[in-house]
């Protein structure tokens, strides 16, 4: 995911979901997207209407950028580390918003080091090194080992 997309800085919020609009397919079980429905999960850009993308934080473009990707009425959303450089109230509301899209029966692929937040959003989690898979269970189990926590979750 892009974390500032430059050609959508010089608009607000509206247009800028208005891009991504996509039409859902008939017969979809889940509602499509609408501004509404976004803004009630990033308030923050509810209250920047009027605001150019510009002038968010980069916090709040990342918000932008994904509730513009849900305007498309994805099925599967991949997030790499979007927590990262956020401050903790975004990361927060980061976190709702996931839960939300999993709650939408949207598939939401997290690639994501704050364990804190993967803890609070993912189901399975797979630990990835060199290419190769070398964990593979729930956030129960690496909350439960250590040894595991410590040999590749650890600066």
């Amino acid at each position: 995911m892009c974390r500032r997309s430059v050609a959508f800085s010089r608009t607000s919020p509206s247009p800028n979901l208005q891009v991504g609009t996509k039409a859902a397919i008939g017969g979809e079980a889940r509602a499509p997207w609408t501004p509404d429905r976004l803004y009630a999960i990033f308030p923050n850009l509810a209250e920047m209407r009027g605001r150019r993308a510009s002038q968010m934080s980069g916090g709040e473009q990342q918000m932008l950028t994904i509730a513009r990707t849900l305007m498309g009425n994805p099925e599967a959303v991949l997030l790499d580390e979007p927590s990262e450089g956020l401050a903790p109230v975004i990361v927060e509301q980061m976190a709702m918003a996931v839960s939300r899209m999993k709650a939408e029966g949207i598939a939401v692929l997290l690639s994501e080091q704050n364990l804190h937040f993967a803890s609070a959003v993912a189901d399975r989690t797979y630990i990835i090194e060199k290419g190769a898979i070398r964990h593979e269970g729930s956030m129960a189990e690496i909350a439960a080992d250590a040894a595991l926590r410590e040999a590749y979750l650890t600066v």
